[in-house]
């Protein structure tokens, strides 16, 4: 199984797939659309990767952060969402946006994805409405999709994740550590939570 891939983006295509070149090896992936506006040409990107397999084809999905992969996964296992659903859902917004419209319930901004709708939204919120952790904010989820991406990932909710703490749990331990805090104090605090 493929983590993460670190190398140059060499060609960008369609509206969320990307070529990285790892090595002389060009890897062929699609991106939620955060992190296809984001990449430039010839640029060094990390993207943590999921193989789906299936019976006549084999896709590689790429995400810039960790808690996208994992909010990613737990779309997938939701009934009637397939990885390409998830990733237009993951399209909508940022992870963290996507990952408070499920803890809201916000079943309006799910169904504004591409392929998905109303009842695979609400099957999404109910499926994974506990799973995800508290809302971050509360009220409706605004989309973003097409815009240039301006927010970076949350580095010590993915820290937490990569130390092995379900989504979950790391977004509500962070969740009354003070965001202006240095990453590593960030996460100091949440471990003490």
């Amino acid at each position: 199984m493929i983590g993460h891939l670190r190398g140059i983006v060499s060609e960008k295509f369609g509206s969320n797939g990307l070529i990285v070149d790892v090595g002389g090896v060009g890897y062929e992936m699609l991106v939620p659309t955060p992190d296809f506006e984001a990449a430039l040409l010839n640029e060094e990107r990390k993207y943590y990767t999921y193989h789906a397999i299936r019976e006549n084809a084999e896709e590689l999905y790429g995400f810039s952060s960790l808690a996208a992969k994992r909010i990613f996964e737990l779309l997938i296992s939701v009934q009637g969402v397939g990885p390409k659903a998830a990733t237009q859902i993951l399209s909508l917004a940022e992870a963290e946006e996507v990952r408070n419209a499920i803890a809201n319930g916000d079943t309006a901004f799910i169904s504004k994805a591409a392929g998905v709708g109303k009842k695979s939204a609400e099957r999404v919120v109910l499926n994974l409405s506990d799973k995800v952790g508290t809302p971050s904010r509360y009220g409706a989820t605004e989309v973003k999709y097409g815009k240039a991406v301006t927010s970076e990932p949350d580095e010590a909710l993915d820290a937490l994740i990569a130390l092995g703490f379900p989504l979950k749990e790391a977004a509500a331990a962070l969740e009354k550590v003070d965001a202006s805090l240095p990453v590593e104090e960030r996460i100091k605090l949440a471990l003490k939570k």
